[in-house]
């Protein structure tokens, strides 16, 4: 047990539950590589940073080198990634934890052994701000539980390859133990996957299940389904992580430990959270195995205040922007037109509006300024959500054109007119938010002649206003929009013949029924552009007389999304 002096530092603190998965995979090949198998908004000041980040900071770290059943390959670097590790949490001038246990010697490594030491753990006097992180390094598999469902198990030194059910330490019994600390703040740290390969061997029977496995339907890590705020991944699902005799470290965990001398602070906040060294290992795990490796992340919710894992808060730090959503990844973040990185991950930035964008394979998905301030994090999901929920509705100008479809009624009713006017289109109102609302007022007027049965070509001067309301569905693709649906317009109507002889106003009021549909292209984050088209079924009454005619027109409008 390594057992460092209390450091007076101010402690993480996170009101959610962290699950932080690190999967790095060792290979027993004697070769120099071998393979193993909504917006959170924070503007707090110094003070209020160190109150929420009191609180103790304790570790368990298990490495399982050595196995009994020779079926699991004896690994390499387990044990020694788990004393690394422990070094650098225990440091005061790093991790500064009060109180680090390595477990790697034969006898610690048994299932009733780590048990116990999770029971153990358990009974500490734990309050809500203490962190508590316990990391697992060793052989990962699959096997079927008691009801036959395929579930992850951890391999321990006792662990039997024909009886893995019985003598594993099944992910679910871990969970249930750290469930039972008092601790609010719990890092789970698996150096551990299932992929087949390495660290996680699989029996033939499951490897020939998961080969007739449609992918879809291969089981996701644990911690993916679990109530985690955050998983982190050595490499993705299915992927194998590797170790470097170079580094005398899976490449994963030194880049991780690396970080926690400070290099990780992203935000020069003067302290090291979990994200931020994920961040930084992923990057550098990634270029230095030349991508075949590709540190993951999950994360489903992240407090005001995340974890801490070294160092002490010393000033609020820049504003940071992030996503470790599946929906992003490899999208590419850009910073006032800039390259930022490849998703997942983060990003710090400088103060002030910064214009943020997110493009992949040439196209662009969103663009916003947003203004960011010290301390300040926000995540692209929520921003995303913000777009999605909060700018769904369009206020627009327009103008187009307006007409009745058949020459007689041009001729002798209403010649086609020019309108201007104004639009609002309401997003998700109707139908659990599967309908749109989209109203138009539009009025033109003008002086022209028309065609009548007494009287011959006559002057006229003519005035129409139109309110329209369309209900329909609308997708959108990228920055193309389209939307449709029924539509019903009032049409007031004013003709004054001006002539010598005589001079006579006529007004109609009519409402028809109809269809509208139309094309959409967004230029910015709320700036659209629209044409839309219409065809009206009009009852016009002439000299008398009723007629049923067609009605259509063309808009076209800018909009602005709010």
């Amino acid at each position: 047990m390594l057992s460092p002096e209390r450091a007076c530092v101010n402690r993480p603190g996170l009101h959610v539950v962290l699950w932080l998965t690190l999967l790095s995979l060792s290979a027993c090949a004697a070769v120099s590589t071998g393979e193993k198998g909504r917006a959170v908004r924070v503007r707090l000041d110094l003070a209020e940073l160190a109150s929420a980040h009191e609180g103790e900071r304790h570790a368990l770290l298990i490495g399982v080198n050595h196995y009994d059943d020779e079926s699991w390959n004896d690994l390499r670097y387990p044990g020694k990634d788990a004393e690394d590790l422990g070094r650098a949490l225990a440091d005061p001038s790093r991790g500064g934890f009060h109180s680090v246990t390595v477990l790697s010697r034969p006898e610690q490594t048994t299932r009733a052994a780590v048990l116990e030491a999770l029971r153990a753990l358990a009974a500490r006097p734990w309050r809500p701000k203490d962190v508590v992180v316990v990391y697992v390094s060793g052989h990962g598999t699959l096997a079927r539980d008691a009801r036959g469902d395929l579930q992850r198990y951890l391999v321990m030194r006792d662990t039997r390859f024909r009886d893995v059910q019985g003598t594993g330490l099944e992910m679910a019994a871990l969970e249930r133990e750290l469930e039972r600390l008092a601790s609010r703040r719990r890092v789970l740290v698996l150096a551990t996957c299932h992929s087949g390969t390495g660290k996680s061997l699989l029996p033939p029977a499951v490897l020939d299940e998961l080969e007739r496995t449609k992918a879809a339907f291969i089981p996701r890590p644990l911690e993916e389904d679990s109530r985690a705020s955050l998983v982190l991944s050595a490499s993705d699902w299915g992927e194998a992580a590797r170790e470097d005799d170079a580094l005398a470290n899976d490449i994963y965990t030194h880049f991780f430990i690396q970080a926690l001398d400070g290099r990780g602070d992203r935000n020069r906040d003067g302290a090291v959270s979990a994200t931020e060294a994920h961040d930084w290992a992923r990057r550098h795990t990634w270029t230095y195995t030349q991508g075949r490796q590709r540190p993951s992340a999950r994360m489903m919710e992240v407090g005001a205040d995340p974890v801490l894992l070294s160092g002490t808060l010393t000033r609020p730090g820049q504003p940071e922007v992030f996503s470790y959503s599946p929906r992003l990844e490899g999208f590419t973040l850009k910073v006032d037109g800039v390259d930022a990185g490849e998703l997942p991950g983060g990003v710090a930035l400088p103060e002030g509006k910064r214009k943020l964008g997110l493009h992949k394979g040439g196209e662009l998905l969103w663009e916003d300024t947003v203004a960011l301030q010290l301390g300040e994090r926000r995540a692209l999901d929520s921003l995303l959500s913000e777009l999605a929920e909060g700018h769904r509705r369009t206020a627009s100008l327009e103008v187009g054109a307006l007409g009745f479809l058949d020459g007689r009624s041009r001729r002798e009713v209403l010649p086609p007119t020019v309108m201007a006017g104004v639009g609002l289109r309401l997003g998700g109102v109707l139908l659990e938010q599967r309908l749109d609302v989209g109203v138009e007022l539009v009025m033109g007027e003008g002086r022209q002649s028309l065609r009548l049965d007494v009287g011959g070509t006559v002057p006229v001067r003519h005035r129409a206003v139109m309110l329209g309301v369309t209900v329909g569905p609308s997708w959108e693709w990228g920055r193309l929009g389209v939307s449709t649906g029924p539509r019903v317009a009032a049409l007031w109507l004013e003709r004054s013949f001006q002539l010598d002889l005589l001079s006579q106003d006529e007004r109609y009021l009519t409402v028809w029924p109809g269809w509208m549909g139309g094309v959409s292209w967004r230029v910015g984050a709320r700036l659209v552009l629209e044409a839309k088209g219409q065809l009206l079924w009009a009852y016009v009454p002439v000299d008398g007389r009723t007629r049923v005619v067609g009605f259509g027109g063309l808009l076209l409008s800018g909009g602005y999304r709010f």
